[in-house]
This record gives C-alpha cells, sequence and structure tokens, in this order.
C-alpha cells in the first residue's frame, strides 16, 4: 500500500494527481455512526484528507446513540474523501459516508460511479450495521467487512461475525485498527481483491 511519493503532498511536493495517472476507482467508506470512517481515511490518504465534521449540540443528543462512545465530541455531516496512489498508474478516490440516518440521501450520489464498500464494524455495536448493509446491498455495490478494532479488543470470531450479520460465504470478513496505516491497508487490500475475484 505504498503511496507514490511524485504525487503525495509533501512540504514543497505536488497535492495533484501525477500525469502518469491512467485510471482512478472510487471506493465507499461506509459504516454505523461513530464506528472510524473519518480516522480510517485520514490514516490511509496521501493528502490531506477533506472532512466536514461539525462539533455535536444537545440538539444531536436526542437522535445520535452515543452508547460505547460517549467520547466523541464530533460527527461527519457530509463526506470524507481521501486519495490513495497504489502504482504509477492507478489511483483509489476515498469516499466515507456519514453513519446517521438523517444523512441517508447523501448516498445517492455518493455510491454512483464506486466499484465497492468497505463496511467499517464495531464489533460492540453488531446490530447497527444492518441498515448500512441494506443500504450498500439495495445500491448494488460489493463491498467487505473490517472489523474496527481500536476501542476494544473483539469478543467474536469471524464465524460469529459472519452468522451475526447474516453474510454471504464468499464475503470477506477482515480486523483492522483505523487509526494505523498498514492495517487499514490490509483491509483496502482485502476489498480490491474481492472487487477483482467478482470482476473476473
Amino acid at each position: 500500500m505504498d503511496s507514490n511519493p511524485s504525487s503525495a503532498e509533501t512540504p514543497g511536493g505536488s497535492i495533484y494527481v501525477s500525469s502518469a495517472v491512467t485510471n482512478a476507482a472510487k471506493i465507499l467508506v461506509v459504516g454505523h455512526f461513530a464506528v472510524g470512517k473519518t480516522t480510517f481515511i485520514g490514516s490511509l490518504s496521501e493528502i490531506t484528507p477533506l472532512r466536514t465534521e461539525e462539533k455535536m449540540t444537545q440538539a444531536s443528543l436526542h437522535v445520535d446513540d452515543l452508547r460505547g462512545v460517549t467520547d466523541k465530541s464530533t460527527t461527519t455531516v457530509a463526506l470524507d474523501f481521501g486519495r490513495l496512489t497504489l502504482s504509477e498508474e492507478l489511483v483509489l478516490y476515498l469516499f466515507g459516508t456519514p453513519g446517521q440516518q438523517r444523512f441517508m440521501q447523501l448516498w445517492e450520489d455518493m455510491a454512483r460511479g464506486a466499484l465497492g464498500a468497505l463496511l467499517l464494524v464495531d464489533p460492540g455495536r453488531l446490530e447497527e450495521t444492518f441498515p448500512v448493509i441494506d443500504l450498500v446491498e439495495g445500491y448494488g455495490l460489493e463491498y467487505a467487512i473490517a472489523v474496527n478494532c481500536f476501542e476494544r479488543d473483539t469478543a467474536y470470531a469471524e464465524d460469529e461475525v459472519r452468522e451475526a450479520l447474516d453474510l454471504l460465504p464468499d464475503t470477506p470478513v477482515v480486523y483492522c485498527d483505523a487509526r494505523d496505516r498498514r492495517s487499514s491497508g490490509q483491509a483496502l487490500i482485502a476489498l480490491v481483491h474481492h472487487l477483482l475475484a467478482r470482476a473476473a
């Protein structure tokens, strides 16, 4: 998952994609509220990610479920965006979707043209994943599951996650720490391999 340094945002470097790049792919990073999507994209993006985070207000306390994430003070209200150059010819654009139901109208535009989705899951809040799976499948997107363990040790083995989420046998399930670039990269690789296998 090493990025192309010629296109990365570095001191004195360019924030623009190299002119050698001939292919681009759009990947969604999805999941329920406070599962780590913004953190995941931030750990991988070779440019400073675009974030649309706002401070949570008293009004949101009656809408957003903060059980298990009581220290959360901001939330994504539109999207997160990052970029990762995989080779001289290929760049990935990562779009993070907001997790709350009231922002679901944004999904239609964001899903258009996406090759697939990496669905982040909190092992302590598996039940909150079902509405997101419904959306991903409703838009016809291939996806992989990434169990984000950065706030807790997962008590669920892969077969338990599969059974709990009623996944198809070929849906990849990987474990990651969204704060760690290498770990996030391995989760993204699992999705890319899945997409290539489905396209073959």
